[in-house]
């Protein structure tokens, strides 16, 4: 465009401002399969047999600053924290369901998955989505790349900071968050807990956490903070006296289920609800009285019970809980992969137990709920589980074991465990060298009355699961 001016008669020549032109930051990943890519490539202990655990290995400062990168997402909402040996899941997702029903935006991290990793991060029942992953990927990867030139993190602590992520857009009244390996050194114990319960203790991760009670309840009791109130479940006198006495050292109020918290349980059968428990809890603030446990099994009424317990610590300190609404929520709950019958023709079942205490559980558990005139059980386990334990318990219960090897890369070898079978009893057993083999064997062997139970490992009733019920694609940890 040119002007002419009035002083001079000449013609110049008027430039435009340039255009300011925004232009994006390119994201670390264009689609959800990138950031999963990313996200599996990080060092994964669940899959390593031999880890060693130690500050290092296990970093809690790690942990801390990877979540300062990202905003301390864990102290932008309050929390519960479960840790134990057995039952941590499903006393967290009974807990979960109970606030839920009481009104409150509830976020639930747990570990492991069956088949989507998602799993591990819900809110109000409803799993993250892959458009929300992607999100949380995309701004946790700078501070993860970051970090990566001295210290990376690891998977579960990108887990773990993904989950408190999500909880904190989502605005989460409170978490419910499940310890991942022991307590002491787990990245989910850099939360300040309302309350933390310690759910039934016995042998497993053995390398790791070690071999006797009284070192596991050591680690676990790692979870304890000062002032903190705690709560656990009745256990072996040698536990309790550690629980008990760090407790005490880090000033953390402990109270007990059946002892110093008034609690019962008893079995029974009706018409409408078949074979059952029903339990009784009552503190000076609340009074649940015959409610019917969810799940089979006198180790769930444990669970139960103290699922119960912590929502009371929570209603004493002020949150607002009304018995017949958490009694509803309670009734709602389901849990995949824990006495979960996946066919009914044949009649098979999934279960994952994965330590001596937990397979002695389901047996009681299934003569008590299931009848049946003979069960084949499909076994698999890892190599840092209490082996020989859990085949010692599978003898009492199994007519007859098909042994076989999960996906995990720690899994025993077939061979290996019927050889520890025979060493143990000398029964009955067969080797298979994959899990669909197995089930062909299995199906070769029963009859309409019999029954197929898959466990031991929660790889293997995970690939159980996807056979029988491929509802999603896998994403695999």
């Amino acid at each position: 465009m040119t002007k002419t001016t009035k002083k001079t008669g000449k013609k110049r020549t008027k430039t435009s401002s340039p255009k300011v032109v925004s232009v994006k930051a390119k994201k670390p990943f264009s689609n959800y399969r990138q950031a999963m890519d990313y996200l599996l490539a990080r060092t994964d202990y669940e899959k390593q047999e031999k880890v060693r655990y130690n500050v290092t290995t296990f970093s809690l400062d790690r942990m801390r600053n990877l979540l300062a990168l990202v905003g301390d997402p864990h102290d932008k909402f309050r929390t519960v924290h479960i840790a134990g040996t057995k039952g941590k899941g499903s006393t967290a997702t009974m807990l979960a369901r109970m606030l839920e029903s009481n009104g409150y935006a509830v976020g639930l991290y747990t570990s492991p998955h069956l088949i989507h990793l998602h799993e591990r991060i819900v809110v109000n029942s409803e799993m993250i989505t892959d458009t929300e992953m992607l999100g949380l990927m995309n701004r946790i990867h700078a501070p993860v790349e970051k970090l990566s030139k001295d210290d990376p993190p690891t998977f579960f602590e990108l887990m773990t900071a993904l989950a408190f992520m999500h909880f904190a857009d989502r605005k989460v009244d409170i978490g419910v968050i499940e310890t991942g390996l022991g307590g002491r050194l787990d990245s989910t114990n850099v939360i300040q807990p309302q309350v933390v319960g310690i759910t039934s203790l016995s042998i497993d991760h053995k390398l790791q956490l070690g071999d006797t009670l009284d070192r596991i309840a050591l680690e676990k009791a790692g979870v304890f903070k000062k002032g903190i109130p705690a709560i656990t479940v009745q256990q072996e006198p040698i536990a309790m006296s550690v629980l008990k006495e760090q407790a005490i050292a880090v000033k953390a109020p402990l109270s007990i289920t059946g002892s110093d918290i008034d609690f019962s349980y008893r079995f029974e059968t009706s018409r409408e609800h078949g074979p059952h428990t029903r339990i009784c809890l009552s503190t000076p603030t609340s009074k649940f009285e015959h409610l019917r446990v969810p799940l089979h099994g006198k180790h769930q009424a444990i669970n139960c019970g103290l699922a119960l317990a912590l929502l009371d610590k929570l209603k004493s300190s002020g949150y607002r809980i009304d018995v017949d609404k958490a009694a509803d929520g309670l009734h709602r709950v389901t849990l995949a992969g824990r006495m979960e019958m996946i066919c009914e023709d044949p009649r098979i079942m999934i279960d994952g137990a994965h330590n001596a205490a937990s397979i002695r559980a389901l047996i009681h558990a299934i003569g008590q709920n299931i009848p049946y005139d003979s069960m084949v059980v499909i076994f698999g386990c890892n190599s840092d589980k209490d082996v020989m334990g859990m085949l010692s318990e599978l003898q009492y219960g199994a007519d007859k074991v098909i042994f076989t090897r999960s996906s995990s890369p720690k899994a025993v070898s077939p061979q290996d465990l019927a050889d520890m079978y025979t060493e143990i009893c000398g029964k009955m057993y067969q080797t298979s060298s994959s899990l669909g083999e197995a089930l062909q064997l299995a199906r070769s062997a029963v009859g309409r009355e019999d029954l197929i139970c898959i466990t031991g490992s929660f790889y293997l009733i995970g690939q159980a699961k996807m056979r029988f019920q491929p509802n999603r694609a896998a994403v695999a940890s």
